[in-house]
């Protein structure tokens, strides 16, 4: 198993782009099932979960083509709806993606349950709603059996805002028979990009967006082309790793247009940039000073869904707050495992009271010191690697292959801005 070993303390400057959104890339592969006609995919991240879905789509009969590192083409002329590997499946959360379009194209599936990130119960009601609102057969005994070969429009009110739902629930839509509403859709960013591309291959979505989509079902999709976005939660990383550092850097294609809520959570903690185009330079001089309520209480920083801040940067907000004068309360209360890292932090210096599953107080800042950690997923492990940078002396970070599932070549990119990391067998 490999490891990371961090000698921390050192001011990150430079300058980095983020690689593509893996919540963008993975519905957008799945998405690929639903046309036999080619699709050009530029900026696709080289990280190990859209690796995973690639062997899932591969597995039903997709032919991907490496154009480039970051260009694929793929090719599905014939889709295999055969079982699925169930260890392929568990690796990530993201294989649920598969049920929508292989449903509307090939009429049905057997599907083992996802696997992901172990940060609290991740209930999948939503996604098994949606489709059978759409007309989907589905039982479930160890595997799902999804069945339902002449899908039909349906008004589907979520019964709550899940992207994973929603991107489901659009993708078996736009081969449906006449029209449907979703209404109480998520709109993160990476569920606009699925709808922009979808419609790219002549599927009908408006509303993109929006909590209400409606869908005009056509008989077929063509090839296309398409280029994924930049990683927001990336972004919003060396943002983190610039402030806990003390350091500047300019992250390139930022993607700020979809950065405005998390500035101005991030300026209630005395955190700012400077937009440069579509670029941002965060610069080493912060006032790094959380700024209370209006009636001098303890602000509260609460996750919600878009545009809200989101609950997937909440790791690395934590992380930052340990290096920020002042106290602030951190609510998350959509994942009953998020807040457990912390006490990874705590071991290493940090003021933080885990107030309950859902909240935590932190009160800094706090010097930090190094220390032996382990990465529990994808999010805790990029927070205890900033808090690794900012820490004084040496640290070790096991089980890195959770952050590989969303970073692409973190350390190399790292080590660019004046990080030192040490990749290291343990």
């Amino acid at each position: 198993m490999e490891e990371f070993v961090i000698e921390g303390g050192v001011p990150l400057n430079g300058e980095v782009t983020p690689s593509g959104n893996k919540n963008a890339a993975l519905p957008l592969l799945a998405a690929c099932l639903l046309t036999d006609e080619p699709i050009v995919m530029h900026n696709v991240p080289q990280i190990r979960d859209v690796l995973a879905m690639r062997k899932l789509i591969e597995s039903l009969g997709t032919e991907v083509e490496e154009l480039d590192q970051h260009t694929w083409r793929l090719t599905t002329r014939e889709l295999i709806a055969s079982h699925l590997d169930p260890e392929l499946c568990r690796r990530i959360r993201a294989s649920i993606l598969i049920a929508g379009p292989v449903l509307a194209r090939a009429g049905g599936l057997k599907l083992p349950p996802p696997g992901g990130d172990v940060i609290g119960r991740r209930r999948l009601d939503t996604h098994i709603l949606a489709l059978r609102a759409l007309g989907a057969d589905i039982t479930y005994n160890r595997v799902f059996d999804i069945k339902g070969s002449q899908l039909h429009g349906a008004d589907i009110l979520l019964d709550e805002a899940s992207v994973t739902a929603t991107e489901n629930a659009v993708m078996a839509a736009v081969l449906a028979k006449g029209e449907t509403t979703i209404r109480n859709a998520a709109s993160e960013p990476h569920v606009q990009e699925l709808c922009n591309f979808l419609n790219a291959l002549g599927a009908k979505i408006e509303g993109i967006g929006s909590n209400a989509l409606h869908i005009t079902g056509v008989p077929r999709l063509h090839g296309g082309e398409y280029t994924i976005g930049p990683d927001l939660l990336e972004v919003v990383s060396y943002i983190g790793a610039a402030v806990v550092t003390h350091g500047t850097i300019l992250i390139r294609n930022a993607g700020v247009k979809h950065l405005e809520m998390v500035g101005q959570v991030f300026h209630r903690l005395g955190v700012h940039w400077e937009v440069q185009g579509n670029d941002i330079l965060v610069p080493a001089s912060q006032s790094l000073s959380v700024i209370s309520d209006l009636d001098g209480a303890v602000p509260e920083i609460k996750t919600n869904v878009w545009p809200a801040f989101p609950t997937d940067l909440t790791s690395i907000a934590i992380t930052m707050a340990t290096q920020i004068s002042g106290s602030v309360l951190f609510h998350d209360w959509m994942f009953s495992g998020r807040m457990y890292f912390t006490d990874k932090l705590v071991g290493m210096g940090a003021r933080i009271i885990l107030c309950d599953p859902y909240r935590c107080l932190i009160q800094g800042p706090t010097p930090l010191y190094g220390e032996k950690l382990e990465s529990p997923d994808i999010r805790a492990g990029m927070a205890m690697l900033l808090a690794a940078l900012a820490a004084n002396g040496t640290s070790k970070i096991r089980n890195i292959v959770q952050i590989e599932r969303g970073y692409e070549k973190v350390d190399e990119k790292l080590i660019k801005l004046g990080a030192k990391i040490k990749r290291e067998v343990e």
